[in-house]
């Protein structure tokens, strides 16, 4: 829960700081404004590696099987180089994402998950770490990815006048980046809350371990299609920030009716795609056919769940080139606890559908 608190929460600030320095051409501002977002995600990680070195005896507090809180509590704390790394992480992509430079940042990507794919399979295999590798070859790679972007900032020609050296104008001002800061990590944590609080309310169904194993292929699987609409989302938040600030407000209206489009289509064209794998897409997490035959069920729901979501993913990258980050920090609120928490546990535990699901499988 608390991973992102600081990562793409708090950071995502810069969408809007960054962004609109950048069309205003005001372009030494954004090396200050990364300074100043690496110092503080720096300090925010430090309690947050705390929470994440207690996180077994969290989820005991919570109700969790014991076995899934010890085996979660383990690999938090294994995990815990990667908060510092992926603070630093998002400042870097952030700071040249709101100039239009993406290439870097895609094959940095590219080359950290080939290199994290070879350190995971020496670490769990090899060395016979377990999760405990798994866990430690993700910091890794974070670390690597960081390092490599921030070498191209140092190097690139692309960014001499966005990143003149560290500067003590970073220090000045804190107090206005967390006016933005706070808002837009509600406004990121709130949903991502949302989602692992239906986790741990999962583990208190009457089968936590099937329930918990087939919730999360579905949260997996939704996560990886939200990626493509997550793109957009920051492809627009630059593009409405760029020409917000550059005085052009009707250019960013028209690329904002543009996205908008191009997110509905992106979502009937992935949801018909689910649909169709929806009996094969459990096999490749499990060998058990209750939890694929479940799973096929689930496809169902995440394939309407992206349509929507992905309209949402884009409006809320909207929000942040526009710096209404309050505003859609309240709505979240409202959408996804006074509506969608009660909900899923009205669903859940009253009317008990997936007790009616259990019943039609095993038919």
């Amino acid at each position: 829960i608390s991973y992102h608190l600081d990562q793409l929460g708090m950071a995502s600030a810069l969408d809007t700081l960054c962004g609109q320095a950048y069309g205003a051409r005001q372009y030494h501002l954004l090396g200050v404004y990364k300074q100043r977002a690496m110092v503080i995600l720096t300090l925010v990680s430090i309690p947050l590696a705390v929470v994440w070195f207690y996180t077994g005896e969290i989820l005991l507090l919570f109700g969790q099987d014991p076995d899934i809180a010890a085996e979660a509590g383990t690999y938090a704390r294994w995990m815990i180089p990667a908060i510092f790394a992926y603070g630093l992480l998002q400042c870097h992509v952030r700071f040249l994402q709101t100039q239009n430079i993406v290439f870097p940042v895609m094959a940095s990507a590219g080359a950290a998950a080939a290199f994290h794919l070879l350190v995971c399979w020496l670490l769990v295999y090899v060395a016979g770490m377990g999760s405990k590798g798994a866990a430690l070859s993700n910091a890794i790679s974070y670390w690597v990815y960081v390092i490599v972007l921030a070498v191209y900032v140092r190097v690139s020609g692309s960014c001499k006048e966005t990143w003149t050296g560290f500067s003590t104008e970073a220090f000045r001002d804190v107090l206005s980046f967390f006016r933005l800061a706070v808002p837009s990590a509600l406004m990121v944590c709130l949903e991502m809350w949302s989602f692992e609080l239906i986790v741990l309310l999962s583990g208190l169904l009457p089968n936590p371990k099937l329930e918990t194993s087939v919730l999360s292929i579905s949260l997996n699987t939704a996560a990886f299609v939200w990626m493509i609409p997550f793109g957009l989302g920051s492809a627009i938040s630059t593009r409405v920030s760029n020409e917000l600030g550059a005085g052009r407000p009707d250019a960013a209206r028209l690329a904002v009716r543009v996205v908008v489009f191009l997110a509905m289509a992106e979502g009937l064209v992935m949801g018909l795609v689910l649909i169709c794998i929806r009996y094969v897409w459990g096999h490749a997490y499990s060998d058990v056919e209750e939890v694929v035959t479940y799973v096929a069920w689930m496809m169902l729901i995440i394939s309407v769940s992206n349509f929507f979501d992905g309209i949402q993913c884009v409006l809320s990258g909207v929000a942040r080139g526009c710096g209404w980050q309050k505003i859609g920090a309240w709505i979240n609120l409202g959408a996804y606890y006074i509506v969608g928490i009660p909900s899923a546990y009205l669903i859940a535990f009253v009317l008990q559908v997936g007790g009616t699901v259990h019943q039609m499988i095993n038919k």
